[in-house]
């Protein structure tokens, strides 16, 4: 994206933003709430108009998978029917689309669990679930919106584990949303960090030099990453601080 400028009721929320994704890289925006971080992946995907600016994915919307903080499992569908929708959407035939859902169960460790619904899943396995539909379409990039915000600590940890694991194995881009810093450094490549809004802009950006393939909690102990995760925590506090201060 390059020079994005989004705006609601005609007042600039982020402003000015411009940021790359490379292919297999994972790239995470951090910041205030308010910063413009949700609308500026609402752009990427079209549902959100920009003011000014462009968003430039190459990409045909089949090839961009979203995952937002609450799964989008329909209740009266089984978990394997679930992970089966976008794939027979888009013409596959049933069988052979039900058959594939069971393969990405089971790489998520949901094997035999295909025949339950939403409401007989823990949420960690719901996420997983959502998950397996996402990656079910072999998204050449995919987008996520704090989406194991809502996770315990253990659970989060293993399903982050998974994802990174796929992700890595699958060359998939990634851009995430999230409000935590150790998740954004452990997960990915390169950081943004957003000021407060309104009118935010990206004013700082973090190269992570984490080595891959990447054990997200192991990863916290590298010697690289608590100087940088006070570098970050520091830049954001001065910014959140520096708008408290203008108010």
């Amino acid at each position: 994206m390059h020079d994005l400028t989004i705006s609601y009721g005609g007042e600039p929320v982020l402003e000015g933003a411009s940021l790359a994704v490379g292919d297999g890289s994972f790239v995470s925006l951090v910041g205030p709430s308010g910063s413009g971080k949700s609308s500026l992946l609402r752009a990427v995907i079209g549902l959100q108009r920009p003011l000014s600016g462009t968003v430039e994915t190459g990409l045909a919307p089949s090839q961009i998978g979203i995952l937002f903080q609450d799964d989008a499992l329909l209740p009266w569908k089984t978990a394997r029917e679930n992970v089966a929708l976008g794939l027979t959407f888009n013409g596959m035939v049933r069988g052979k689309a039900l058959a594939e859902a069971d393969a990405w169960l089971a790489r998520l460790d949901l094997a035999g669990l295909g025949d339950r619904f939403p409401r007989r899943l823990s949420g960690g396995q719901r996420k997983r679930v959502a998950l397996a539909q996402v990656l079910a379409m072999r998204p050449k990039l995919m987008l996520m919106d704090e989406p194991f915000a809502s996770l315990d600590a253990i659970v989060r940890a293993r399903v982050v584990k998974d994802l990174v694991a796929l992700v890595e194995r699958e060359k998939i881009s990634v851009l995430l949303v999230t409000h935590d810093l150790e998740e954004a450094l452990s997960l990915s490549d390169d950081v943004y960090l957003l000021s407060q809004g309104p009118r935010a802009r990206i004013t700082e950006h973090y190269d992570v030099p984490l080595p891959r393939p990447r054990d997200p909690v192991l990863s916290r102990t590298h010697p690289a990453f608590a100087p940088l995760y006070e570098r970050l925590w520091a830049d954001l506090s001065r910014e959140v601080d520096q708008r408290a201060e203008a108010a």
